[in-house]
């Protein structure tokens, strides 16, 4: 496809990041010459290829020249710690760590701004059609458990230009702000780029810059996570309403449930048409969809199930079938059937006997079949006997006009077994405001007991959360100070 797209049309631009650009013709060459340097250390048809930069036009090279080679690109986060990302590379066994400066025994590493030998060849590598990749990526994930796993589509590394996604078929360009080693990001980024259109990277997000890019590139489509929206959202109204943001036709939210009043805000301003929501684990074993216009009429949902896919609401304690309105544990059967979709490494999948698949998330249906979510079953919070889901309070914090961003974990509590604790990032915190402004959206025992502010951003560019992470800090740190205090009462 790329050898095409590159014969048809080498001039027009492919891909663009941050002030560098460059054309279909450029990004044949490149990615030829860098097949050829993989080769050299031993990527091949089926070998995963780890690629641990950040979002950048090198990135997008390495990802076209593995699949040259019949390899697996496996994207990671460049701004991993050296100890997580040793993990994941010896889960992976990759042939070789693009972007690392140290691997596994076994593993060729090529450092960031690696420049392939001029000497190689930059014509198209011979028979590249049959070294079709048996899975087009391999993505790491650590889910709510924070051990490594990798995720492999069981699809071979195939576009069918004749049935394009209806998700990121962009007709012009592409605004890609989100990180390419999450799922949404990369299917946005190369199905796009595979189209025909041009591909619009941001290294980092940055919410006035992703509107200005919008206008610049006259981008048609562009794939969020509600962080993204939130950021947005929260520019001076001024300076948001500055930007000619006529070109957008399509523009989709996931990765994280959004909060209802931040999809309707989005909706007046940009239009039902415009805005879309979707569902679904990177395991691809169930997904949903829903318009604007469908939103409107099912405020909160994320659409009903994509063709062929099979939801059920199940008690996560029982497994058994739970009635519309109830939440549970979403199970899912894909169209092709059980185990159809993807394989995991490093993991154990979910599978009940009758095939249906779960990853955790929760969720309930309505009379119509729309889907509204919950948290992952791992994130759930039972305080007092009561099931707490910490994303209907984070979005409610984060309506707040002072929070720029929310986490609510459980921390232990003799009396109820667990309390609320809410992380706030905000300048100044101020919990009776707080505690005031959910009053007046949440029932009372949804009310968090404690409020912490926090500098940083609690959610990561792909809108993500690691509240084990955050939980275990915290649970350390109140076991530390209680066995200093005991150690002071101590004769």
């Amino acid at each position: 496809m790329v050898s095409d797209l590159a014969a048809a049309d080498p001039g027009r631009t492919a891909v663009v990041c941050e002030g560098e650009a460059i054309t279909r013709a450029e990004l044949e060459r490149r990615a030829n010459r860098m097949a050829r340097a993989l080769a050299a250390w031993g990527a091949a048809r089926g070998r995963l290829v780890a690629v641990a930069l950040p979002n950048s036009v090198e990135l997008v090279v390495a990802c076209v020249a593995a699949w040259k080679l019949g390899a697996v690109p496996s994207p990671i986060s460049g701004r991993l710690a050296a100890p997580e990302r040793e993990r994941i590379l010896a889960r992976a066994r990759p042939a070789v760590a693009v972007g690392c400066a140290e691997a596994p025994e076994g593993t060729a590493c090529l450092p960031a701004g690696f420049a392939p030998d001029p000497g190689l060849s930059d014509a198209p590598l011979p028979d590249q059609a049959e070294r079709v990749s048996p899975h087009e990526r391999a993505l790491a994930s650590g889910g709510s458990t924070g051990l490594p796993k990798l995720i492999l589509p069981k699809s071979p590394a195939r576009y069918d230009d004749a049935s394009p996604s209806r998700l990121f078929a962009a007709e012009r360009a592409m605004l890609v702000p989100g990180p390419l080693h999450h799922a949404a990001p990369f299917s946005a980024c190369f199905q796009a780029l595979l189209g025909g259109a041009t591909v619009v990277v941001m290294e980092r997000f940055d919410a006035a810059r992703c509107l200005a890019l919008v206008e610049q590139h006259r981008a048609d489509r562009m794939t969020v996570v509600p962080t993204m929206l939130l950021r947005i959202w929260r520019l001076p109204e001024a300076e948001r309403l500055s930007y000619d943001l006529s070109s957008l036709r399509f523009v989709m939210t996931g990765g994280a449930p959004c909060p209802a009043w931040l999809m309707r805000a989005f909706i007046d301003w940009l239009g039902p048409d415009v805005m879309h929501e979707a569902f679904g684990p990177s395991e691809r074993i169930g997904g949903t969809f829903i318009t604007g216009r469908e939103w409107l009429a099912h405020p909160g949902s994320v659409g009903r199930p994509l063709a062929g896919t099979r939801l059920e609401i199940r008690d996560p304690e029982t497994g058994a079938p739970l009635p519309s309105g109830h939440m549970g544990e979403i199970w899912a059967l894909p169209a092709g059937g059980p185990g159809s979709t993807y394989r995991y490494v490093g993991a154990t999948s979910r599978r009940s006997a009758d095939g249906y698949e779960s990853v955790g998330d929760m969720g309930w249906l309505d009379d119509d079949g729309y889907l509204y979510l919950g948290d992952r079953r791992a994130d759930m919070i039972l305080v007092g006997g009561a099931n707490v889901y910490p994303a209907e309070i984070e979005g409610a914090l984060e309506e707040h006009p002072s929070v720029r961003s929310a986490c609510v974990i459980g921390l232990p509590d003799e009396d109820l077994g667990q309390r609320l604790h809410a992380l706030v990032e905000t300048d100044a915190l101020d919990a009776d405001a707080l505690r005031a402004h959910l009053g007046a959206r949440l029932s009372p025992w949804k009310i968090p007991r404690s409020f912490e502010r926090v500098a940083e951003p609690l959610r990561d560019e792909a809108g993500k959360v690691r509240r084990y992470r955050l939980r275990e800090e915290r649970v350390r740190a109140l076991a530390e100070a209680g066995a200093r205090a005991a150690q002071e009462e101590s004769p």
